[in-house]
């Protein structure tokens, strides 16, 4: 396929920034963990996107966020120990490039296409057509991966759960709406209700601490056992600022992956960081199980 420029979705200007590389890293070691048992696993993955991103593109050249991403991390000269970890990550990038050029930047979607196995089933969700028919094209004719054009709050609800009961469920809304933050646990309680042993992963912007507070305020009144907070700041948060940094809520994390997290994020966030406040988080959050 040829790569997509000039797409009017948001996220083709900030493909491949400091963001993509920690959701796209722990995605990828939450497939691996999902991959070690024999039963297959679903993905669904609820704001899509295109799927696949030129680097060398009009958008992502106009912000040249990609260049504090993954343009450090792939320069590094990286511990053994966080290669190992970023391997499967990294092989997709390497896999994409292979077909489409240099430039080429894998979307989640892609990501999961790459890691998933035969008898894995791939569900990827996007509401604006132009942008589903340029994940079609991302996607090409892979029998285990639907692409489908719904709201991805109204499939959030649609597909859990999956009959295999296995799998994750990726939450990546454009956080372009104030109400974001209600909407995103609002909408994950509700399916976290009907399939409570799913894994989630719910990301979000650090750009506001008073949002990101609230945000975890919220998410343990509900009571939601097994969650793990994952954040890299790549600078310091001030409130009204540009984005500082980006995190992940895992829900019913796969075991090891908090381990994995305390080893890798450190390596990460001194590759990525941008001022000397750039820090990250690897720590439980919730309580009890809700009624």
């Amino acid at each position: 396929m040829r790569l997509q420029r000039g797409m009017n979705y948001r996220h083709a200007f900030h493909a491949g920034n400091f963001a993509d590389v920690l959701k796209h890293a722990v995605l990828a070691r939450i497939l691996v963990h999902l991959g070690r048992k024999e039963a297959p696993y679903r993905v669904i993955d609820t704001h899509s996107g295109i799927g696949l991103y030129d680097l060398a593109g009009d958008e992502a050249e106009r912000t040249g966020e990609w260049r504090g991403g993954i343009a450090r991390l792939l320069a590094a000269d990286l511990p053994a120990d966080a290669r190992e970890l970023l391997a499967p990550y990294l092989d997709a990038i390497t896999a994409v490039r292979g077909l489409y050029g240099p430039s080429a930047y894998p979307g989640s979607p892609v990501i999961a296409q790459h890691l998933a196995r035969a008898d894995d089933r791939l569900v990827f969700i996007e509401k604006h057509p132009k942008d589903v028919g340029s994940l079609g094209e991302a996607i090409g004719r892979d029998k285990r991966a639907k692409v489908i054009e719904l709201d991805g709050w109204t499939a959030l609800n649609a597909y859990v759960p999956p009959k295999e009961r296995r799998g994750v469920v990726l939450i990546d809304p454009p956080y372009e709406e104030k109400n974001e933050f209600p909407r995103l646990v609002q909408s994950f309680v509700k399916a976290w209700r009907k399939w409570p042993t799913g894994v989630y992963a719910l990301w979000y912007p650090l750009k506001n601490p008073s949002d990101t507070r609230a945000f975890m305020r919220a998410l343990e009144d509900a009571g939601i056992p097994k969650m793990l907070r994952i954040e890299i700041a790549v600078r310091t948060e001030v409130e009204g600022g540009p984005l500082a940094g980006s995190g992940l809520i895992v829900v019913n994390p796969p075991w090891m992956l908090q381990e994995e997290m305390r080893r890798l994020l450190p390596v990460l966030c001194g590759v990525l960081k941008q001022d000397r406040n750039a820090d990250w988080i690897a720590s439980t959050i919730g309580g009890e199980k809700a009624d």
